[in-house]
């Protein structure tokens, strides 16, 4: 792309690039925050408590332990 057809888009490509910059950066610490091992086990001792305190049901808790230990498991890679 020429210099003159950058500076010509530049009022719609500038705007528009930092918005996906910031969406791509959202994205990654989501996508950290998702995998991060800490977080995962932390979420593990919440739903443990959860259960303990009556707030949950045995099912709900099997369920959602599947899915977090999955998830420790892939993060472990």
């Amino acid at each position: 792309m020429g210099l003159l057809a950058r500076l010509v888009s530049l009022p719609v490509s500038g705007p528009l690039g930092g918005a996906l910059w910031v969406a791509r950066q959202v994205h990654g610490a989501a996508e950290r925050e998702v995998n991060d091992p800490v977080v995962i086990r932390r979420t593990l001792r919440a739903l443990e408590q959860d259960l303990e305190a009556g707030a949950i049901d045995e099912d709900t808790f099997e369920e959602a332990e599947m899915i977090l230990l999955a998830r420790l498991r892939e993060a472990g890679r």
